[in-house]
């Protein structure tokens, strides 16, 4: 278990020791976070797979309504902890604590017609509405569970987030066989392993704050009754809430163009796209490492050290992307064969789409330490400009225009090609960001 430092220790910690360290040591325990949040979704479609191409489109068709989810507690997270870190960094204790328990407990249909919509054809619905009816009952507990880890991040507390997220990702992994074959409860096992685990994932965390050994204090007597204050929250955390609602319709128009081309494309898509995700959980897990960083630095007025944070998780994270890219060139094939598909097509769409994915990778981590950058310090508007862009001003004409002239190449190569756009965008925003608010 992590040592526990009193506030001014810790705020210490984060002000005055190796920025290089800082970020690297963040970075490891929120890397494993990452990781283990991609695998509630890769685990699932893992044990799916064996089920058929119907059942794995159904996790992924249910992917698109999961990220609404994940849109309104990453949304709450991200600005909870952007908020955390910047008012610790200020030595304010309390309105850390306000803005916390303020997201916390602001986290606490006709599933046909939604899922038709999100993509799912008639041979796959049966699957997707077993396995979204228990997702949508675990949503409250999910939108607390990121706000949990979230803060615990902003506070320093690295590790412990890991804790929290590696149980419930550990438990999920062993509940998955249990319930789909064992129980033969097929996708709805699935899900019912994913929310258990989560549930799980929520008390452990939680339990840290209980303790009372926490610098934020989660009581219900720190609850704002200011609607400023939860307006602070959703403003603080617009980008992520647009990043989040936009990859969801990015899965869902993804899905629509996809679905013309049988199920075999729809499970091929899935399977890479949580590939995907894995591999981009390490880019996400060094920002979040970077970004408690830059928030007290900030907070406690120090440009340089924030500047220096920016540039360390850059060159960390394009490195790991680097590499990430080299391994789908040379072992694709036996990462697909991990998931045990049977269908050929399937197996043939996932390689051509790998091969597009490797070429996008090395761009990832520059486009997104700058949005992080832009959120964590607070400058909401080109945080969300620059969050909209990988899976929305660009994603949203791509995927229409570029299956009109490559058919179903088009679809596969609309996510990377939408990637690359964004990194380009981004230097700009850079350049201005670093000469206009961190001066030295």
């Amino acid at each position: 278990m992590a040592q526990i430092l009193s506030p001014e220790a810790e705020h210490k910690r984060m002000t005055e020791s190796s920025v290089a360290g800082l970020v690297v040591k963040l970075s490891l325990p929120t890397i494993a976070s990452q990781m283990i949040s991609s695998v509630y979704n890769l685990a699932d479609t893992y044990f799916v797979t064996n089920l058929g191409d119907q059942a794995t489109g159904a996790v992924t068709i249910v992917f698109a309504l999961q990220s609404i989810i994940q849109a309104v507690g990453f949304g709450l997270a991200m600005g909870a902890g952007s908020l955390v870190s910047r008012k610790l960094g200020e030595k304010r204790e309390d309105l850390a604590s306000k803005y916390a328990t303020s997201a916390f407990f602001a986290g606490l249909i006709d599933l046909e017609s939604l899922l038709k919509i999100f993509g799912s054809t008639d041979t796959i619905l049966p699957y997707a509405k077993s396995y979204a009816f228990i997702i949508l009952l675990g949503a409250p507990i999910m939108c607390s569970t990121f706000v949990l880890n979230n803060v615990l991040r902003a506070e320093g507390k690295a590790t412990l987030s890991m804790v929290g997220m590696m149980t419930g990702g550990i438990l999920n992994m062993l509940l998955d066989p249990i319930f789909i074959y064992n129980l033969e409860m097929g996708v709805s096992g699935a899900a019912l392993a994913t929310v258990l685990s989560q549930f799980v994932s929520f008390w452990v965390q939680l339990a840290f704050y209980l303790s009372g050994k926490s610098i934020v204090k989660i009581s219900p007597k720190n609850i704002s009754r200011q609607i400023s204050d939860y307006l602070l929250i959703i403003k603080t955390g617009l980008p992520t809430v647009f990043r989040q609602g936009l990859g969801s319709l990015a899965t869902t128009l993804l899905n629509i163009q996809i679905k013309v081309y049988g199920d075999a494309a729809i499970a091929a898509v899935g399977i890479v796209n949580k590939i995907y995700m894995l591999l981009r959980s390490f880019v996400l897990g060094i920002g979040n490492g970077f970004q408690p960083v830059a928030g007290y630095n900030f907070g406690a007025k120090k440009p340089k050290r924030v500047k220096k944070a920016f540039w360390v998780a850059t060159a960390l994270g394009t490195g790991i992307s680097i590499c990430a890219a080299l391994l789908l060139t040379f072992f694709a094939e036996p990462i697909l064969a991990l998931f045990d598909t049977n269908n050929a097509e399937t197996v043939s769409i996932a390689l051509r789409m790998l091969g597009y994915v490797s070429i996008a990778l090395p761009f990832l981590g520059y486009s997104t330490y700058v949005n992080q950058l832009y959120q964590s310090l607070g400058f909401v508007k080109g945080a969300t400009v620059l969050a909209s862009c990988r899976q929305g001003i660009f994603f949203v004409p791509l995927i229409f225009l570029l299956p009109c002239f490559f058919g179903l190449e088009g679809i596969l190569m609309t996510q990377p090609t939408s990637d690359i756009c964004t990194f380009l965008i981004s230097i700009p925003f850079n350049i201005y960001f670093l000469r206009k608010n961190l001066k030295d």
